[in-house]
């Protein structure tokens, strides 16, 4: 089997290159370099490390899970990381707190983002009202039903929440999330590069994810 590292060449990266629209290169080359400026910047990173101590609340106590344990019967020690104790109530803060700062550092007023079992949006909206960016959410129909407690408190953090005819799910929220930041690259000469979107997953270079809500 030929994989597509074989084919790409040296010239495409470890990972066989990026396929996006084209309208998203120059955002994502941007972003790049502003990301690594960012972590070779030592005020930025601790400021992150500030973040996470002060606000998110890291790092916790761990939990030691002596039940478990005693069914192994091996005298092993078992030491849980419960996420759940970060701000928010999930791990997604940790990502979305990095970010923020990254957006504001970018120049970018606005975020966006797509969340379906809400964690994603609670985190990404949290951290935009912490750092004064303009904040928008892109939520599935079924996801809004489903998900009634999260929209609130996101409404409550006071972003708006898109939700597109015909988008029943976080991956169709997902598309009109980004439809809407190729749309603002068209007149983002004219807003000064305004937005900037929080992903809540890992995005492959071939175009799949490993999505954790």
């Amino acid at each position: 089997m030929m994989s597509l590292r074989d084919v790409a060449g040296p010239d495409c990266g470890p990972d066989g290159g990026s396929f996006m629209p084209e309208a998203l290169v120059g955002a994502v080359e941007n972003f790049a370099r502003a990301h690594a400026d960012a972590v070779a910047d030592p005020l930025f990173r601790a400021e992150l490390v500030r973040l996470w101590h002060d606000y998110t609340g890291r790092p916790f106590a761990l939990t030691e899970a002596t039940g478990f344990a005693a069914c192994a019967s091996n005298g092993i020690c078992v030491l849980l990381k419960p996420e759940g104790l970060n701000r928010t109530g999930s791990h997604k803060i940790n990502n979305t707190i990095g970010q923020a700062p990254l957006t504001r550092r970018l120049g970018k007023r606005r975020v966006v983002a797509e969340t379906g079992a809400g964690q994603h949006g609670v985190a990404t909206a949290t951290a935009a009202a912490l750092l004064g960016r303009e904040c928008t959410i892109f939520v599935g129909a079924v996801d809004v039903a489903r998900q009634a407690l999260d929209v609130a408190r996101m409404r409550l953090l006071g972003i708006g929440t898109g939700q597109r005819p015909g988008a029943t799910s976080a991956e169709q929220a997902e598309l009109a999330a980004a439809r809407r930041r190729i749309a603002q690259l068209e007149a983002e000469v004219a807003i000064h590069r305004r937005a900037n979107e929080l992903l809540g997953q890992v995005v492959t270079p071939q175009g799949g994810s490993r999505r954790s809500r």
